[in-house]
């Protein structure tokens, strides 16, 4: 399981924050001046990487059980 969170500006991808990378990633020139900040605040990156447990472990057995 791997949570996903992206940010976009105009329909382009400028952030993503991927739980098995561990951090954000910059895919515009934009993107990547902000992804650096978000990564240097490590208690926004702990945070960021305890929502796999707190939404996708929690939700997970929910999901199953009702497909």
């Amino acid at each position: 399981i791997e949570y996903i969170t992206s940010s976009y500006f105009n329909k382009k991808e400028d952030t993503r924050f991927s739980s098995s990378v561990g951090k954000f990633v910059g895919f515009t020139e934009q993107g990547v001046k902000i992804a650096a900040n978000w990564n240097k605040d490590a208690s926004y990156l702990s945070a960021m990487k305890a929502l796999k447990e707190v939404y996708c472990l929690h939700n997970v057995q929910n999901w199953y059980n009702n497909m």
